[in-house]
């Protein structure tokens, strides 16, 4: 569960340690105070995306940072395959430095991507919003109620695996069929362009060869030079070279050997010297002996470059582009000459997949029925105790074309009012009917996974009275089993939490901040008050706030 929550420099709030507990936390206060801040925050540090009008005005950079314990299962193996872990006692921080200039996260203390962040996030904790009622007016959106409620990922990722491959078996399929006279048109191109690159019987890597080649022919002269030249020095001509210069040196050195301490040495190393440097005179000599070239030679490789340049101008940028291109083509070719062969192929894949998506397809709308109709009795259930008596819920499926997501089209109908058939929600739902709706199907959904944290952030909107008590009582009830952050404007949703959290706005002479502040027993009551009553808290709206207070302490026993 999420434990701390740390903040410095976000939008209004300049610093913040914010605590938080088990059970039911409930955050409270005026509009524009910061709730949402503190949203965003969670939101932040969790890996969604974010920008830099986050920090506040004037500084460089904000932080983010959030303690959990108790991580669960789920959580834990998406830590490890991340390479993450939780500390010895079982906590894990987590971190996200938002610059002008990017973002700095770390997971237990070690570098992470805002990717991983998200990733970790995705197990640890979920935030539904006011605007989550948005996806009950999405058909699309009701499928996946009922895949998740359903834990129907297996036969989904089954089925959608073979509309892949019926999908690109089709396509194929259609690029394959073509008119006679544009198979004609297509066989003669092909012909064409293999025959000329056959015609100009191209060799891998000639062309780097001819380049070498013909420098080394422009430089014919200058390579004559240098070698005659070195041979002078070496071998000798008017003077003599350094070859005779060395074995001459030995036998001057060999005279006086008895008188050096390491003569023998000096000779045998003088003479090996002398010997090598004769036997690099005759490479060397040899060598400029090969500097005369057949200029016929220089006008042969100049005239094939030519013809590989046109080539590889048309074809690709050099031989090995070429030939490769040309394997390409001959490919197609094949394929067009024996396209009738392998239209037939395609076809019987095409009939094979076609009926083992059908199979599927059927599969997962028969899963999805029985899911449907689960679904249907849990939410209904769950309204019940939302003070909605008399709604009845139908998940109507029926059958289309095969497609990605299926061969069904689904949506989830709604009555309110006894007497009433059930229709599509966004024709007849009020906003708090939404609200509590919307409610009902993430506390019916929430039993699927081991999520530690559910975040409401004011979905809560359009209800008053006794359904808004009715919904502090269901999130109360299912805060009994996980950690739950609600941000509310009702005072009937409030007076069920088992830790309340006052968000305020303060100004001084210089700026505008945000406080976090935890509530006592007589802050709660007056917090209630200041809700229900304004801003004047008269003896009545305190006395209010108290019973209110007492009732739920009441109610939740």
């Amino acid at each position: 569960m999420l434990c701390e929550l740390y903040i410095e420099n976000i939008a209004l709030i300049r610093k913040a340690s914010v605590r938080f507990d088990t059970g039911l936390n409930v955050l409270t206060g005026e509009t524009g105070a910061g709730k949402t801040i503190l949203i965003s925050a969670i939101q932040a540090v969790l890996g969604e995306r974010t920008s830099r009008d986050l920090i506040r005005t004037g500084e460089k950079k904000a932080l983010v940072s959030a303690l959990f314990r108790d991580i669960s299962p789920r959580a834990v193996m998406a830590l490890t395959e991340l390479g993450y872990a939780p500390d010895e006692e079982g906590n894990l921080l987590i971190q996200r430095e938002i610059t002008l200039s990017g973002n700095n996260c770390r997971i237990g203390g070690m570098p992470a991507t805002v990717a991983a962040l998200k990733q970790v996030g995705a197990c640890l904790l979920a935030i539904h919003g006011q605007f989550d009622t948005q996806a009950l007016t999405d058909i699309e959106s009701h499928r996946g109620f009922i895949d998740s409620y359903g834990g129907l990922s297996d036969k989904v990722n089954a089925y959608t695996e073979l509309y892949d491959q019926l999908t690109a078996v089709r396509t194929k399929l259609s690029d394959t069929r073509m008119s006679e006279s544009q198979k004609a048109q297509r066989l003669d191109f092909l012909s064409f362009q293999i025959n000329e690159i056959d015609a100009a019987d191209l060799t891998p890597g000639e062309d780097e060869v001819l380049m070498a080649r013909r420098d080394v022919i422009h430089n014919s002269g200058k390579i004559a030079d240098a070698l005659m030249t070195a041979v002078d020095l070496l071998g000798g001509n008017e003077t003599i070279g350094a070859a005779d210069a060395a074995l001459a040196a030995a036998d001057q050195l060999a005279r006086i050997a008895d008188f050096l301490p390491d003569g023998e040495s000096l000779i045998q190393r003088l003479n090996s010297a002398g010997y090598e440097l004769r036997d690099i005179v005759d490479t060397l000599r040899d060598s400029a002996g090969d500097t005369e070239y057949d200029p016929g030679e220089l006008d042969a490789i100049e005239g094939r470059l030519d013809i590989l340049y046109r080539l590889t101008r048309k074809y690709g940028g050099s031989v090995a582009d070429i030939i490769e291109r040309r394997e390409a083509m001959q490919t197609e070719l094949d394929d067009i000459l024996l396209s009738d062969q392998h239209i037939k192929k395609l076809e019987a894949e095409e009939a094979r997949l076609a009926d083992l998506a059908e199979a599927a397809a059927a599969r997962l709308t028969e899963a999805r029925r029985e899911a449907g109709e689960r679904f249907a009795r849990e939410v209904e259930r769950e309204l019940l105790d939302l003070d909605m008596p008399a709604v009845r819920l139908d998940v109507s499926i029926q059958p289309r074309s095969l497609g990605p997501t299926g061969a069904d089209s689904l949506e989830i109908l709604f009555s309110a009012n006894r007497g009433e058939a059930p229709r599509p929600l966004s024709r007849i739902a009020s906003g708090g009917e939404m609200s509590r709706f919307m409610l009902a199907v993430k506390n019916v959904l929430s039993g699927q996974d081991d999520m530690d944290t559910l975040i409401f952030d004011e979905i809560d909107t359009g209800v008053s009275g006794r359904a808004a008590h009715k919904i502090g009582g269901k999130l109360k009830s299912a805060s009994k089993s996980r950690q739950i952050l609600c941000v509310t404007h009702l005072a009937q949703v409030a007076a069920f939490a088992d830790y309340h959290l006052l968000i305020e706005k303060q100004t001084d002479q210089n700026a505008t901040f945000t406080e976090v502040v935890a509530l006592d027993d007589e802050g709660r009551a007056r917090e209630l008050a200041r809700i229900t009553g304004g801003e004047t808290l008269t003896p009545a709206a305190l006395q209010n706030a108290r019973e209110m207070l007492k009732e739920a302490q009441t109610t939740r026993a």
